[in-house]
């Protein structure tokens, strides 16, 4: 009974965080060699993911490319969460050449996006990751030295929230994590003014594009005058660190 629940435990774990961890976790119980098995059989499922999810409305990010657009960090990639209806994906690719062209060496780097398989499966922490039309993309950050390309104030992009007014009141009912222990630990980078403005410009001004989701004191401080620019409200994670957009 105690080795079921275990077992249990892991299978739903691995499946929530990844998808596909828990039927390797599920194949790796038969054998000896469990965490090696795990390991090979996870990878094998990954990669087919890769060439089978485009057969069902998903296709995947790039993780190292050297192109206009990218997952920010492999993590995303190992997790199976940088994949995107081909809609979305061409929105990303769209807009990313039109801030590489203002910006020429712009990267726009991608952070959580969606599973491969199964509308309606969440994307946890997520609220609304679950259809393949949502994703995350990150800040663009700048520090005495001027613009920082490919670089992030944190290391998976996300958590490093921007001071700003906030009308939300504290609760424990919500995932609006302020997370002040953590701040210390971030690089003091700033945000780049003209690209953070011209990214929420573009995207608004995108008519696939049907919201973009960013705190208010940030709206207001770029000039996001467009309605698409909105609160996610307060029971929904902070949107200072990172911007969401979805089809």
């Amino acid at each position: 009974m105690t080795r079921t629940v275990f077992h249990s435990l892991i299978f739903l774990f691995l499946t929530l965080l990844t998808q596909l961890g828990g039927l390797a976790w599920l194949f790796a119980i038969c054998f000896r060699r469990r965490v090696l098995v795990f390991a090979s059989a996870y990878f094998a499922l990954s990669i087919g993911a890769l060439m089978v999810a485009p057969m069902f409305g998903r296709e995947p990010i790039p993780c190292m490319s050297k192109g206009t657009f990218k997952m920010q960090s492999t993590l995303y990639c190992a997790l199976n969460r940088q994949y995107v209806t081909p809609e979305l994906k061409t929105v990303l690719q769209d807009f990313s050449t039109k801030m590489e062209q203002k910006f020429p060496q712009t990267t726009t780097l991608v952070l959580d996006a969606n599973f491969p398989f199964i509308s309606g499966f969440p994307l946890l922490p997520h609220l609304s990751h679950n259809d393949g039309r949502k994703v995350d993309l990150a800040f663009f950050y700048q520090d005495d030295s001027g613009f920082l390309s490919g670089t992030t104030k944190s290391p998976i992009g996300y958590f490093a929230f921007e001071d700003g007014p906030t009308d939300c009141a504290n609760s424990k009912l919500t995932l609006r994590w302020d997370l002040a222990w953590l701040q210390g630990f971030w690089p003091d980078y700033q945000l780049e003014p003209l690209r953070m403005a011209t990214a929420l410009q573009l995207l608004s001004d995108d008519e696939r594009v049907g919201k973009v989701f960013i705190e208010p004191h940030l709206k207001s401080r770029f000039q996001a005058d467009n309605s698409k620019v909105r609160f996610q409200g307060c029971r929904a994670a902070r949107h200072d660190d990172h911007i969401h957009l979805q089809l």
